[in-house]
């Protein structure tokens, strides 16, 4: 009922005051000041606390007052997350971090949107190397299936970083075997229009070719760092071509 409403009133819910219950995470140099009743006017920094701020409602609307990042990156798991507050990512690259607890929330998706609009920063993406971690970053480009009429939860010109199929074999990562499942999801995929082009349809087929995927914590083979020191400049460094 709650999507039909807005696909009729083309108005997000979350302008409603309707909210859903899951929760992501952001860290790093922003400063922001609270606008919900009982709280307006209170400032915070997020980067003040080492677990990060939980994305809900109150931080989603809040105003942006200042920031010295450069960049935003959406990472799919909690862990890397954690890691990277603890690498100091936030500082070494300028950029504010997001959990997106997997498939991203709609509330983190707009914190996303209004993060790129208002401070025209850009946002890149980093997931596992399999189809669902695919389908997580075109989620923010482009949108979900029940939420495509709304542009308010879109970031077009987001970046998928990786872990890309092609990157399994170019960094020598583990691999777990693809599923029964995995391999439908990527010929599901594959019917859709929005992976029948550029980087989107040649990691699908790559996965097709390997048989494999594997996880974002695939690369503490190499170290705790290799990831933040190696991977994401590299990766950062091939998105200005993308």
């Amino acid at each position: 009922i709650i999507t039909d409403l807005e696909s009729v009133i083309s108005t997000a819910r979350e302008r409603l005051n309707i909210y859903p219950e899951e929760r992501s995470a952001i860290f790093g140099d922003l400063d922001i000041e609270y606008t919900v009743p009982g709280y307006e006017g209170n400032k915070a920094n997020l980067s003040s606390h080492p677990d990060g701020y939980l994305i809900g409602p109150s931080l989603s609307t809040a105003d942006f007052v200042g920031t010295s990042a450069e960049m935003i990156i959406a990472i799919e798991k909690g862990g890397l997350f954690n890691r990277f507050v603890e690498e100091k990512v936030h500082s070494k690259y300028k950029a504010i971090i997001i959990d997106t607890a997997g498939q991203a929330p709609r509330t983190t998706r707009y914190m996303l949107k209004r993060l790129h609009k208002e401070l025209n920063l850009p946002v890149y993406i980093m997931t596992d190397g399999d189809v669902y971690g695919e389908h997580i970053a075109m989620v923010i480009v482009s949108g979900s299936a029940g939420a495509a009429h709304l542009r308010d939860l879109t970031v077009p010109s987001a970046k998928w970083l990786g872990i890309w199929a092609s990157d399994i074999a170019k960094y020598k990562l583990p691999t777990i075997p693809m599923t029964e499942m995995d391999f439908k999801r990527v010929s599901e995929l594959k019917r859709d229009p929005r992976y029948q082009k550029g980087v989107w349809s040649k990691e699908l087929d790559v996965f097709l070719q390997i048989k494999a995927k594997c996880e974002l914590e695939a690369f503490s083979k190499y170290g705790l760092t290799t990831i933040v020191d190696k991977y994401l400049p590299e990766k950062l460094e091939q998105a200005k071509s993308m």
